[in-house]
């Protein structure tokens, strides 16, 4: 017999059925006994009138221990009661796998366990639906982004997760021996988006690892992280990009609302499509801090109170929960980023969302000789760059483009203190297994 989903029971109440999962709760109320399974979709009751069911059956259940896998075969029955509104009568019971007992940590929710100790047990944390819900909805947001960008005419890229060098600062590089030389993982696949944009597919995206050595204990800083990453050419301006973005996020969050209302609802979260996403400069967007008491440096970025006071601007003054900032110092951004006509900024953005940066992006300088004084004043040495170096001597479009961070899209919609909460296996300087 095909096993059915937990989910799928309800349309079959008064058939038989073969069902299995995980033990979630094993309850004896004297002449009954009640099995709560669990499995990838939900919960399912298994009631055991003890008098009316074989000594095989009781005797499997009463030593039963949470988290066994069980197979079992029977009949569903509507129940108001009932966890999906059906119950199943065991007619068959194995089981497939006994757990010991006790667990490391309590996956019915009913005793919290530090996040430290969930991730060193991550396996049977997620057997939590609110844990498993997370990175249904994280899964969600990809295929979504996958169909976005398809929609829109991107062409998917696979860049390589081995580099000679990086494509920001060589201090934030994870160096590795590669067959006697020096290589190390990609910081970011900037350069090659690039390159795939001057070879002639004009729109790409990748979704895929990043690698960052920072040691930064904190709660939003990890070692390897998921980027969503996109490039366009013949751009007018930073602001085509800008529109992109704003589309794209309005298509993501509709398609979570129509699709995982349930993921959302055990987590309370009411999503908020934005109408239309505001942008100020950095300017303006310190000036607006320093009549609420917060004084930045003109040259300086924002560090995590002030990213926290822009989301409530963001709230307070445009009704929205996304912002994005422009106009970011030149002192701020990588020399390829195209600078404005003032001498001081560059044609680049960050987007907030719920007062935390999610996206850096920007028009790109594309002439090759702009660029070279460029990277000069940084004291880098383009022409030493080879072929990205390259790419500007034979006809490069004008082009933007911006890197996500998908765990920090998951964290700031669940709005989790810790970015760990949002990814299935967290790497930061100290954690490295499981």
């Amino acid at each position: 017999m095909e096993r059915t989903l937990f989910s799928d029971c309800p349309k079959k109440a008064g058939q038989r059925v073969s069902v299995s999962g995980w033990v979630q709760e094993n309850r004896d109320m004297g002449g009954l006994r009640f099995v709560i399974l669990k499995d990838c979709s939900g919960l399912l009751q298994i009631v055991i009138v003890k008098k009316a069911t074989s000594k095989e059956i009781n005797d499997a259940v009463s030593g039963l221990t949470r988290e066994s896998v069980v197979e079992i075969e029977g009949a569903l029955k509507a129940s108001e009661k009932a966890p999906n509104g059906v119950e199943l009568i065991p007619e068959k019971f194995a089981v497939l796998g006994k757990a010991e007992s006790p667990t490391p940590i309590d996956t019915g929710g009913k005793i919290e366990s530090d996040l430290s100790k969930r991730l060193d047990h991550r396996f049977l944390d997620l057997r939590n639906e609110k844990s498993l819900a997370i990175f249904k909805v994280r899964s969600r947001i990809y295929k979504s982004c996958v169909d976005f960008f398809d929609s829109k005419g991107f062409t998917n890229i696979n860049t390589p997760k081995i580099t000679t060098g990086g494509a920001e600062s060589g201090a934030d590089l994870f160096p590795i021996v590669y067959f006697g030389r020096e290589a190390f993982l990609s910081q970011s696949p900037q350069q090659y988006k690039q390159m795939m944009v001057c070879a002639g597919f004009e729109k790409v995206y990748e979704i895929a690892p990043v690698f960052r050595a920072e040691n930064s204990n904190t709660p939003r800083h990890q070692t390897e992280f998921t980027g969503i990453d996109f490039e366009m050419g013949f751009i007018k301006h930073t602001s085509d990009v800008m529109d992109v973005i704003e589309e794209l996020f309005k298509h993501v969050l509709t398609d979570l609302k129509n699709n995982c209302s349930k993921e959302l609802a055990l987590w309370k979260i009411e999503l908020k499509i934005p109408k239309k996403i505001p942008r100020i400069t950095m300017a303006e967007a310190k000036k607006l801090l320093k009549e609420k008491g917060k004084v930045l440096p003109e040259n300086e970025d924002f560090d995590p109170e002030g990213e926290r006071m822009v989301g409530e601007i963001a709230k307070e003054k445009f009704g929205e929960e996304f912002i994005f900032v422009t106009n970011y110092p030149i002192g701020k951004r990588p020399f390829y980023h195209y600078y404005n006509a003032d001498g001081k900024t560059t044609d680049g953005f960050d987007m907030l969302w719920n007062g935390v940066e999610i996206a850096t992006g920007g028009q790109r300088e594309h002439r090759y000789e702009i660029l070279k004084k460029q990277a000069k004043d940084k004291g880098i040495d383009l022409d030493s760059m080879g072929w990205y170096a390259e790419l500007f001597r034979y006809g490069a479009p004008p082009h933007g483009g911006v890197g996500f961070g998908l765990d920090r899209i998951v964290q700031r919609l669940f709005k989790f203190e810790n970015i760990r909460e949002a990814v299935l296996l967290p790497r930061d300087p100290i954690r490295i297994s499981p």
